[in-house]
């Protein structure tokens, strides 16, 4: 199989690395010695980055199950818009709004979701940083999805003050005041999170 190659913006030497799990302000680039299909481009896309995009929806919405429809849904518009995302500065980026919008589209839509009926069993706990994992996993479902939303993009995605007001369409003071309210009730449910 060959390597989907992949290169940092502004990278004069034209090197290539290999995307492994981390996407954060990577753009495709393309390789004249060997031409795929768009469908072997995208399922070599979605190889490289499916990883990334699921946690970053199980950490949006709190749920695994959801979580996965949420990036499948993400990646059939990816794929019908494929020749646009390609074409963008940074697919990884694009495809990121995408699952954001998806997943706030999907909230607006609550009534129209399916709801289940029994729980699954507990599982067996582990070290205390998984316990504090689904803590931290609890109390951002406690949050409302905006904040929930903004959290996410800032601390997992690493993503600046600018480029998460971009992503949301909101001014960068709504998303810092925002970010600090929503850590602020983020506190109050684990006392012991680190500043």
């Amino acid at each position: 199989m060959p390597d989907y190659p992949f290169r940092r913006p502004g990278n004069a030497t034209g090197g290539s690395e290999r995307l492994q799990g981390v996407a954060t302000s990577y753009v495709l680039e393309s390789t004249a010695t060997e031409r795929m299909t768009p469908a072997e481009d995208f399922d070599e896309f979605v190889r490289a980055t499916g990883t990334r995009l699921l946690r970053t929806a199980v950490l949006l919405c709190g749920d695994p199950h959801l979580a996965e429809d949420l990036t499948q849904t993400t990646y059939a518009k990816v794929f019908v818009n494929w020749r646009k995302v390609t074409r963008a500065d940074n697919p990884v980026a694009y495809t990121r709004a995408m699952l954001v919008r998806t997943y706030l589209s999907h909230r607006r839509r609550r009534s129209a979701s399916e709801i289940p009926i029994d729980t699954p069993p507990e599982t067996a706990q582990g070290p205390d940083d998984a316990t504090l994992r689904l803590d931290l996993l609890s109390a951002l479902a406690l949050l409302s999805p905006a904040d929930r939303t903004v959290l996410v993009l800032r601390y997992w995605e690493d993503l600046s003050v600018a480029q998460t007001a971009d992503l949301l369409g909101i001014k960068e003071t709504t998303c810092r005041a925002r970010a600090s309210r929503a850590l602020a009730r983020l506190r109050t449910h684990i006392p012991d999170l680190e500043a």
